[in-house]
Parts: C-alpha cells; structure tokens; sequence
C-alpha cells in the first residue's frame, strides 16, 4: 500500500506541510477572537483613490489586453494570458460569513458577479468565507463554460451550485488544456466554514503556467520551509499574487497567514521576478491598520533585496499588462 502524504492527516481530513508554524493560543481565546471579528462592523477612513471608479476599471481591462491582471479586491483577481481568461477566489459580495454575519466589505469590489467576463478557468484555493463566496458564484452566469479547479473536498460544493466542469487536485497534482496548466500546490493555512469541518477539505496555492507566463497565487498562506521547494519545482515565477494583510495578532496569525515582510521572503523562496500584494484594503478581518501593508511591502522588499519595483501595489480595479510588468 502506498503511503499517503504527509498533508494528509491519518486522523482525517488534512494538515499543513512539516515543518509549518503552529498557533499557540487557547481554543477559547481563538474562539473569543473570532467572535469580535465576525461582530465588528469598523471602517476605515478610505485613502483617495484606493478605489478607481467604474469608467476607469472598465478601460483599464480593455487598455491591459492580453496578457494582463486586473485586481477586484481582496484574493479575486482576472489574469489574462496566452487567449485565456483565469479567475482567482472571487468573494465579491459583502459579508465574509453566513446569513449575513461576518466581517463586511468596506470597499466594494471593482466588478460584481454578474458583471465578470467569461472566464476559461476559476481557480478557489479554500473554502474560507473571503475566497469561497456561495453568493458569488450563484451570480456568476457562466456556470457550464468555465473550468473549475480545487482543492480536494470541494467539488460537491461546485456542483450542488450549477458548475458542470469541476476538477479536485491535490498538492502537485496538475490540469492541462490547450495551453494552459494549473497546478495545485502546497500552502500554510486551514479550511472550515462552521464550527465541525475544520481542515476537512484541502487548501492549495496554485501554479498557472502558459506559454507566455508563469504565475503563482498564494490564496491564503503563512510563511513555512515548503515554499522553497515550490521554487525548485514549479519556479521561476514571473510573477506572485500573494496576500500582505490579516496578520495581527501573531500568536493567532502566524500559522495561517503571512506578514507583508514574510509575504517578500515567500516570493523570493519561490523565486518570483515580482510579487503583487492582495489579501489587503477590502475588509476586516484583524485589527491591524488596514493601510500599513503596502509600505510594510515595499520597504520589506527594499530591505531584502528584492527591490521596491518588484513590489506591486494596485488600486482597487486596476488593470495591468503582464508585458509591462516583465
């Protein structure tokens, strides 16, 4: 019998790779911490032009071609390469959570559901409510055309909604069409979406490679050893989309998602010619000042060499071509 990975937990359901950084708080003071944050409805004083208006979202996708990236906020992203259109966790709606409790948007996303183009492929790296929006994706009106790729233990979640084209991976585990490959690969999080299926179903970062780009999206992750052999095997990236913000307070944070300076130290582990803060600037789901990470970013990226130009930072809505940013 061959034995199964290490990421799958012989108690069930899944784990983070060896070597992953671990919570050290109680069950009860995560539990108090997730019931201040679903109840708090805080916003933030928004800063000019944090947000493009809809003229401008709409030329800037037509200006941006193909191939091209266009932030909607938080982790949804439309990335256009090689003919293809691939889109990212789009949460698109307004509250992270059930029956309208959760953390709520204080900017709105650049594009509604309904409003998307049609995309070849979806990529939905968990289930968490900010990636995984059931609202959303009832909205979206191209059900059948478009591919989907997840995680294992999400394809019912697909097609209980209407998608006929959903494919599960596992870590390393590869789609290919036409051109393009999407490959699961390993990040350092957690899923659920109540209170009895935590890690039930897997959470992935992804590997999307055409002829013309190699790109990473880290969907949710911490810092860990594994992302250097992302590198060695998937590497070099033209390009990483990876999360800078929800990462106070540490002793809860630091298992499950990264610090703007750790987000540069991933990108480089994986070798990224440049990285593209997201996860950041759209909702609250920590205390942290929501504007501190893009300058955490960049001077992180100063201090380690990886160079202020390489770290990226849009507007909510901006488009721009992957040509330019080579």
């Amino acid at each position: 019998m061959t034995a199964k990975p290490y990421h799958h937990d012989p108690n069930g359901g899944f784990r983070n790779p060896e070597g992953s950084p671990n919570r050290r708080i109680s069950k009860r003071g995560l539990f108090r911490f997730i019931s201040r944050q679903l109840r708090s409805r805080v916003v933030p004083d928004i800063p000019e032009g944090h947000v493009l208006d809809r003229a401008d979202v709409e030329a800037g996708i037509i200006a941006g071609g193909n191939p091209s990236v266009t932030w909607l906020g938080h982790a949804a992203f439309i990335l256009r390469s090689c003919g293809k259109v691939i889109l990212t966790d789009p949460y698109l709606t307004d509250i992270a959570g059930p029956a309208q409790m959760g953390p709520k948007r204080y900017v709105p996303a650049a594009l509604k559901a309904d409003e998307l183009p049609k995309a070849d492929v979806m990529v939905v790296s968990h289930n968490h409510y900010d990636h995984l929006d059931a609202r959303a994706l009832a909205a979206y009106p191209y059900k059948e055309e478009t591919q989907v790729i997840v995680p294992l233990g999400l394809h019912r979640f697909f097609t209980r909604r209407g998608f006929t084209r959903v494919v599960e991976l596992d870590w390393w585990q590869s789609w290919s069409e036409d051109g393009l490959t999407i490959t699961a690969l390993p990040a350092v999080h957690s899923s659920g979406r109540g209170l009895h299926d935590q890690k039930k179903t897997l959470w992935a970062s992804f590997g999307i490679r055409t002829a013309e780009e190699n790109i990473w999206f880290s969907g949710d992750t911490a810092h860990g050893e594994i992302f250097k052999e992302i590198g060695k095997r998937h590497g070099p990236f033209d390009l990483a989309l990876v999360g800078i913000g929800a990462y106070e307070p540490r002793e809860i944070m630091k298992s499950v998602h990264a610090t703007p300076e750790e987000a540069i130290k991933i990108a480089r582990a994986i070798d990224a010619k440049r990285a593209l803060g997201m996860h950041w600037g759209t909702i609250m789901l920590t205390p942290e000042d929501p504007f501190e990470p893009p300058t955490r970013f960049r001077q992180a990226a100063i201090d380690q060499d990886f160079g202020a130009e390489n770290a990226l930072i849009f507007q909510i809505g901006e488009t721009r071509s992957l040509k330019a940013a080579s």
